[in-house]
């Protein structure tokens, strides 16, 4: 696999990486509230997800998803369902009347918050069937019949690579307003649009075909 290919398909990845999607907005709530270390663990949560879906591909599994509709359907149902839980408890926390605000130590509370925050992006990726499906329209385009599932992992790479520098960027944006952020009010209106937002994003993929 030459360099060229490996550039082409990093501009590919890179449409994917910054175009409006569960993950952007995942950071999107994350970083305000929760801070830039739970920012980064839903990127190596992504990452993961990322590996997974391109070993399936390599081996062949995800064509069932795609050739399977009754897989397909429950996969992606699964993934709405969760877009859509994720929804449902973002509106519920903007409304979550807490005057009392518990205080944070860099024990235990820092420990689940960033397990949760990798939790949260690995389940997104994990449970979105759109990852398996642009890996098996892209691996063909961009590797012949007799290379190795080392070119396969190397474009992987190359997608994670662009994922997590484009997410940094965002994330460092995001963590500049992280005190703006905590003024009550603007906490209400964050979650009630990420809420939204994912209950919509939830619905679009419940609603998705393989074809």
């Amino acid at each position: 696999m030459g360099i060229n290919t490996i550039l082409t398909f990093i501009a590919v990845a890179a449409l994917l990486v910054i175009s409006p999607g569960p993950n952007g907005l995942l950071i999107a709530k994350t970083v305000p509230i929760s801070g830039r270390k739970a920012g980064f663990a839903n990127i190596w949560g992504f990452v993961f997800a990322f590996y997974i879906h391109g070993t399936l591909s390599i081996f062949g599994i995800s064509i069932l998803l795609v050739k399977s509709s009754q897989a397909f359907f429950i996969f992606k149902m699964l993934g709405a369902a969760y877009l859509i839980f994720l929804g449902v408890k973002s509106i519920i926390n903007a409304f979550q009347k807490s005057p009392v605000q518990p205080k944070v130590t860099t024990g235990n509370n820092q420990i689940v918050s960033l397990r949760v925050a990798f939790s949260e992006g690995l389940i997104t990726n994990v449970l979105n069937p759109k990852v398996s499906m642009f890996y098996l329209a892209a691996f063909p385009q961009f590797m012949s019949n007799t290379e190795s599932a080392l070119s396969a992992y190397t474009l992987v790479t190359a997608h994670s690579i662009v994922n997590f520098l484009w997410f940094t960027m965002v994330i460092l944006v995001l963590s500049k307003v992280k005190k703006v952020t905590n003024n009550t009010r603007l906490k209400t209106w964050l979650n009630s649009v990420t809420g939204t937002v994912f209950i919509a994003f939830g619905s679009k993929l419940a609603l998705t075909t393989s074809s």
